[in-house]
């Protein structure tokens, strides 16, 4: 008997640009998202002096700046909050979407790449006007 693969979603490559330059414009490291690829993250792990010693972020994020940082990520559909028995929780999981970007991401850099100035000026115009 053969299983049969699902087959990958496909996004446009506007949608795919705009996750990607969401991802690298943050304050995360690839090795969040790794996590995120086999279970939910909770944000507590991600945020203050935990987040660094997990290998999470570039520098403690107060809790509130993490969240709005992965809401963002929620926003450009790389990101999507678990949900329990009682509704919403604190912890975040990779879309269909996220997991092609990080798998990409994983495969040719080994980190996410460093976004240009430009790229900045784009994720910040997108997110507080777009």
């Amino acid at each position: 008997m053969t299983v049969k693969q699902p087959e990958q979603l496909q996004y446009s490559d506007r949608t795919q640009i705009r996750a990607e330059r969401a991802l690298c414009c943050t304050s995360f490291k690839l090795d969040l998202f790794t996590a995120m690829l086999h279970q939910s993250v909770p944000l507590p792990t991600i945020a203050e002096d935990t987040g660094v010693k997990n290998g999470y972020s570039q520098k403690p994020l107060k809790e509130s700046d993490a969240e709005a940082q992965l809401m963002w990520l929620i926003q450009v559909g790389l990101l999507r909050r678990e949900v329990d028995g009682q509704g919403l929780t604190d912890s975040f999981r990779l879309t269909p979407l996220g997991r092609q970007i990080v798998d990409k991401f994983q495969k040719q850099h080994k980190s996410l790449p460093k976004p240009s100035l430009l790229d900045r000026l784009k994720n910040w115009l997108s997110r507080w006007f777009g």
